[in-house]
């Protein structure tokens, strides 16, 4: 019989579910603003992807280096790790959110996140291919479950002979999943070395760097000539889309564990869902409704698996 959690651990317990469930909700916000901005703005997607690397790359900035000033014996990186991180950075938060915006340029917010939320069973099939980790029946089942939920959310569409738009679409937000499941992958190895927040505060300033890169080889007008609404818009998507709710998963799941976190973050796809159709009149239909609830069966199955 499980024993009651005492006041004090209660209390970090269900301060870690609060954090995982708003910094999950907060995440699933992004693709609803990277959609509006599109419809209403006629932003590009280099540009705005630039646009919320630059707003959110100070505080980054500001907290690495609060940190290593408060630790002052924090590992320093060889050539080899830093040759590592840029990879690392490379992979995770510039091409996978590269493709990820560029996909919702094409399909909308509630297909962009059913799609993106896959990468566990991605993170599976790369680790069979090439680390020799056999996939047990479980994950085998959880696999066709959670492909079987895309389909199924995509039924209306295949009916239709499925759109250029959405066909395009769907292949660049699953090489953004698949992507991201690399950066998952490859930061196994540094974050034990680095540490969690450095580790996040390095990946996402490379990134920073390469975006930016990106944008002056391939722009020639100023980053600096939108709207105003354009650089509120993108400053909100930077702060409460992306660097505090980095912050308050990764401490939530200090507080409550991976796998408790796995399970309240799979809110995601259906909070993009919902604030997509309250922000963005995306209809909310039965298909994909169940191909949501589906797809999050079989990740959850991936994902408790996984840290069983």
């Amino acid at each position: 019989m499980n024993q009651p959690l005492p006041p004090p651990q209660k209390t970090s317990y269900y301060t870690g579910v609060a954090l995982v469930f708003f910094g999950a909700v907060a995440f699933a916000g992004k693709a609803v603003l990277v959609r509006y901005n599109y419809i209403h703005y006629h932003v590009d997607t280099i540009s705005l992807l630039a646009l919320r690397m630059l707003f959110s790359a100070p505080f980054y900035l500001c907290i690495l280096l609060a940190n290593n000033k408060q630790d002052q014996h924090t590992h320093k990186l060889s050539k080899k790790e830093w040759f590592a991180m840029l990879v690392i950075g490379l992979v995770g938060y510039y091409l996978a959110a590269l493709f990820d915006f560029w996909g919702l340029s094409y399909v909308t917010a509630s297909v962009e996140r059913l799609i993106l939320f896959v990468y566990p069973t991605i993170v599976v099939v790369i680790s069979a291919i090439f680390f020799r980790k056999p996939i047990v029946l479980i994950q085998y089942i959880a696999l066709l479950i959670t492909y079987l939920g895309v389909v199924f959310a995509f039924i209306p569409d295949l009916q239709l002979g499925m759109q250029k738009d959405l066909v395009i679409g769907s292949i660049l937000v699953f090489l953004s999943a698949f992507t991201y499941a690399l950066y998952l992958i490859g930061s196994g190895e540094m974050i034990p070395k680095v540490g969690s927040l450095r580790f996040t505060c390095y990946a996402m300033l490379i990134s920073t760097m390469m975006v930016l890169i990106h944008y002056y080889l391939s722009k020639p007008i100023g980053l600096f000539s939108y709207s105003t609404e354009v650089y509120v818009l993108s400053f909100i998507m930077a702060l409460f889309t992306t660097v505090i709710p980095s912050f308050m998963i990764s401490d939530g799941i200090k507080k409550i564990g991976s796998s408790n976190a796995s399970i309240i973050g799979s809110i995601g796809p259906v909070a993009t869902i919902i604030m997509a159709n309250i922000f963005l009149d995306e209809p909310i239909t039965f298909w994909q409704i169940g191909g949501t609830i589906i797809v999050l069966i079989g990740v959850l199955m991936i994902s408790i698996k996984g840290k069983s």
